[in-house]
């Protein structure tokens, strides 16, 4: 097998891995590994209880790394996300105290119980890879991956992102409640056992490195890369829409659209990358008017525009 081939299997064994514990959300699983592949972060928003922290522990133990969980409070301080320089009595000195931020995956639980200044503690690590301790700049461990998950039926005790922090996840993903026979299998599958204990990681450290610099060279035929731009561009110039995509998200589709050909062994982008992806990557970085925010979602306004751009129809693949 050669090493494409190698890597492939390898994305296949992280599939199945938590499809063994994930009941009935391969979709959901393929682009939670689009999104890591991709280099970027995921807000998982849902009501309690669907899985959105199982998903979380099942990906983190799928693949080799270290892995810490923040449990967000209220009282949760910057410097206990990203670490604090403390006084040692018996060394009579100061030493740096890392914050469990330094790792590899981190949850971000319930983020939206934290203040904003907690909430801004996260805003440097995910865009630059990097925090600033006292002064001291620390680079962030590579791969970082960021699962944030939130509540949003509830409001007493909660902090809503802002928009500046919402445009640092590369992807909002809902689970949704499973249907009747997933529901099913839910309680036979965790009757007797818990599947996540004897999960073994699928990908290495360096496996995972590999592939995020490979994802980069996909091709993206100058057509689709248009077509792209004339997406976002819509956003921008829409009646209903008050904020546009910014550069960022830009930025975002495409490496998105990049991952999810990378995974299904293409070498080239389609606009059926971009269609697919852009509800979960675009929607939650748009910022609809008063008026339209009583009438349509930004999914609508995003499917409208969507089915209103041209597709190119030329052959998308080569170079």
């Amino acid at each position: 097998m050669n090493q494409v081939n190698d890597k492939q299997a390898k994305l296949i064994k992280l599939q199945e891995n938590m499809n063994q514990v994930i009941v009935g959300k391969k979709d959901m699983i393929d682009t939670l590994i689009i999104a890591i592949l991709a280099n970027g972060h995921v807000l998982l928003e849902d009501v309690p209880g669907t899985g959105k922290t199982v998903m979380a522990k099942t990906l983190a133990k799928s693949l080799e790394g270290e892995f810490k969980r923040i449990q967000f409070t209220p009282d949760v301080l910057p410097s206990d996300v990203t670490g604090i320089n403390f006084y040692n009595p018996r060394e009579q000195q100061f030493e740096l105290r890392l914050g469990p931020i330094h790792t590899n995956i981190l949850l971000a639980d319930e983020i939206n119980r934290a203040t904003p200044r907690s909430q801004s503690s996260l805003l440097e690590a995910m865009e630059e890879r990097q925090v600033t301790i006292d002064g001291q700049t620390i680079p962030m461990p590579n791969p970082f991956f960021v699962i944030a998950t939130q509540n949003p039926v509830e409001s007493q005790g909660t902090f809503p992102l802002p928009e500046a922090q919402m445009d640092r996840f590369l992807m909002k993903l809902s689970l949704g409640y499973p249907e009747l026979q997933e529901e099913r299998e839910i309680l036979q599958r965790f009757r007797k056992e818990q599947p996540l204990a004897t999960l073994s990681s699928a990908i290495t450290v360096q496996e995972l490195q590999d592939m995020q610099e490979e994802v980069k060279d996909v091709f993206i035929n100058e057509d689709v890369e248009t077509y792209l731009l004339q997406i976002v561009r819509a956003t921008r110039e829409h009646a209903q829409v008050e904020v546009g995509i910014s550069p960022r998200g830009t930025l975002a589709i495409m490496r998105a659209a990049q991952a999810k050909a990378y995974m299904e062994q293409r070498s080239f982008v389609i606009p059926d990358d971009i269609q697919s992806l852009a509800p979960k990557v675009l929607a939650h970085r748009l910022m609809l008017s008063l008026d339209a925010q009583l009438h349509v979602t930004e999914h609508d306004v995003l499917q409208e525009i969507i089915n209103e751009v041209a597709v190119p129809l030329e052959e998308v693949g080569g170079r």
